[in-house]
């Protein structure tokens, strides 16, 4: 049993941001060496996700404006009562997920045709990071 860990961090200009990591991941894959396995890959953050989707504009704005009407950003979260403005960006994660477990096969992951790996931020501007664990032979 081989096991492989790589990190990513990202200090993203926005708040609100989705990013493409399917390579970032797949070159993880071939540097752990790792032929049949699982690739689990999480965000180390309660206010980031990881989420796997179609690389496709349209639907990425469709996706922003779901999470908004779900989780709006507004001033009257009790979390804010804290010193915090973030409550929307914790709530979205528990609508997205913190993470994913991937198939690896022939030593490559195992995506359908349109699945692309994303990192979709709900409060940065600062840095965050995003675990790859590997295991397998």
């Amino acid at each position: 049993m081989k096991t492989y860990t790589k990190y990513l961090t990202f200090n993203t200009k926005n708040r609100r941001e989705l990013i493409k990591i399917t390579k970032d991941v797949s070159q993880a894959v071939e540097e752990s060496g790792v032929q049949e396995g699982l690739c689990l890959v999480s965000a180390m953050h309660l206010t980031a996700s990881i989420i796997i989707q179609d690389d496709e504009e349209g639907l990425h704005e469709d996706i922003w404006k779901w999470l908004e009407n779900l989780a709006p950003f507004k001033p009257d979260y009790n979390h804010h009562k804290t010193g915090e403005d973030n409550a929307d960006a914790h709530l979205k994660n528990l609508l997205t997920h913190l993470q994913v477990v991937l198939p690896i096969t022939k030593g490559r992951l195992d995506l359908g045709p349109w699945q692309e790996i994303f990192y979709a931020e709900y409060d940065g501007q600062r840095p965050k990071r995003v675990i790859i664990k590997i295991i397998g032979v």
